[in-house]
Protein backbone atom coordinates (compact mmCIF):
# COMPACT_ATOMS: atom_id res chain seq x y z
CA UNK A 1 0.00 0.00 0.00
CA UNK A 2 1.15 3.53 -0.76
CA UNK A 3 -0.17 6.95 0.15
CA UNK A 4 0.37 10.25 -1.64
CA UNK A 5 -0.58 13.84 -0.88
CA UNK A 6 -1.52 15.68 -4.06
CA UNK A 7 -1.77 19.37 -4.91
CA UNK A 8 -3.64 19.79 -8.19
CA UNK A 9 -3.27 23.18 -9.86
CA UNK A 10 -4.93 24.85 -12.80
CA UNK A 11 -8.60 25.52 -13.48
CA UNK A 12 -9.81 22.90 -11.01
CA UNK A 13 -12.36 24.66 -8.80
CA UNK A 14 -15.95 25.30 -9.85
CA UNK A 15 -15.79 22.51 -12.43
CA UNK A 16 -16.85 19.51 -10.31
CA UNK A 17 -13.31 18.24 -9.80
CA UNK A 18 -13.82 17.07 -6.19
CA UNK A 19 -17.01 15.16 -6.91
CA UNK A 20 -15.49 13.67 -10.06
CA UNK A 21 -12.46 12.54 -8.05
CA UNK A 22 -14.70 10.92 -5.40
CA UNK A 23 -16.38 8.89 -8.17
CA UNK A 24 -13.09 7.91 -9.86
CA UNK A 25 -11.41 6.93 -6.58
CA UNK A 26 -14.45 4.92 -5.55
CA UNK A 27 -14.52 3.04 -8.83
CA UNK A 28 -10.84 2.13 -8.41
CA UNK A 29 -11.03 1.26 -4.71
CA UNK A 30 -8.69 4.10 -3.67
CA UNK A 31 -9.19 5.52 -0.18
CA UNK A 32 -8.61 9.04 1.08
CA UNK A 33 -10.04 12.50 0.68
CA UNK A 34 -10.12 15.61 -1.51
CA UNK A 35 -10.76 19.30 -0.75
CA UNK A 36 -10.54 22.75 -2.31
CA UNK A 37 -7.86 25.15 -1.08
CA UNK A 38 -8.17 28.91 -0.75
CA UNK A 39 -5.43 29.43 -3.37
CA UNK A 40 -7.59 27.84 -6.10
CA UNK A 41 -5.90 24.44 -6.06
CA UNK A 42 -7.32 21.07 -5.02
CA UNK A 43 -5.59 18.97 -2.35
CA UNK A 44 -6.03 15.24 -1.89
CA UNK A 45 -4.64 12.29 -0.01
CA UNK A 46 -4.89 9.01 -1.88
CA UNK A 47 -4.10 5.55 -0.47
CA UNK A 48 -4.19 2.07 -1.89
CA UNK A 49 -2.30 -0.46 -3.94
CA UNK A 50 0.33 1.26 -6.07
CA UNK A 51 -1.23 0.26 -9.40
CA UNK A 52 -4.64 1.80 -8.59
CA UNK A 53 -3.16 4.93 -7.01
CA UNK A 54 -1.11 5.48 -10.17
CA UNK A 55 -4.20 4.92 -12.33
CA UNK A 56 -6.08 7.55 -10.33
CA UNK A 57 -3.15 9.95 -10.79
CA UNK A 58 -3.26 9.32 -14.54
CA UNK A 59 -6.97 10.18 -14.56
CA UNK A 60 -6.41 13.25 -12.36
CA UNK A 61 -4.01 14.74 -14.90
CA UNK A 62 -7.03 15.19 -17.20
CA UNK A 63 -9.79 15.61 -14.63
CA UNK A 64 -13.44 16.18 -15.53
CA UNK A 65 -14.24 17.67 -18.92
CA UNK A 66 -14.39 21.33 -17.77
CA UNK A 67 -11.13 21.18 -15.78
CA UNK A 68 -7.74 22.29 -17.02
CA UNK A 69 -4.97 20.71 -14.95
CA UNK A 70 -1.64 22.51 -15.27
CA UNK A 71 0.37 20.71 -12.57
CA UNK A 72 0.07 17.96 -9.97
CA UNK A 73 2.54 18.03 -7.11
CA UNK A 74 2.78 14.69 -5.32
CA UNK A 75 4.54 13.61 -2.14
CA UNK A 76 4.75 10.17 -0.53
CA UNK A 77 3.21 10.29 2.94
CA UNK A 78 2.26 7.87 5.70
CA UNK A 79 -1.14 6.23 5.14
CA UNK A 80 -3.94 7.58 7.34
CA UNK A 81 -5.86 4.31 7.16
CA UNK A 82 -8.83 5.93 5.45
CA UNK A 83 -11.83 3.80 4.54
CA UNK A 84 -13.53 4.98 1.36
CA UNK A 85 -12.97 8.30 -0.39
CA UNK A 86 -14.72 11.55 0.53
CA UNK A 87 -14.85 15.24 -0.28
CA UNK A 88 -13.86 17.37 2.71
CA UNK A 89 -14.67 20.97 3.56
CA UNK A 90 -12.44 23.57 1.91
CA UNK A 91 -9.12 24.40 3.56
CA UNK A 92 -7.54 27.79 4.13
Amino acid sequence: MIAKRLRIEGSVQGVGYRHWMVRMAGSLGVSGWVRNRADGSVEAQVEGEAVVVEELLRLCRRGPIAARVSLIREDLVAPEGAVGFAARASAA
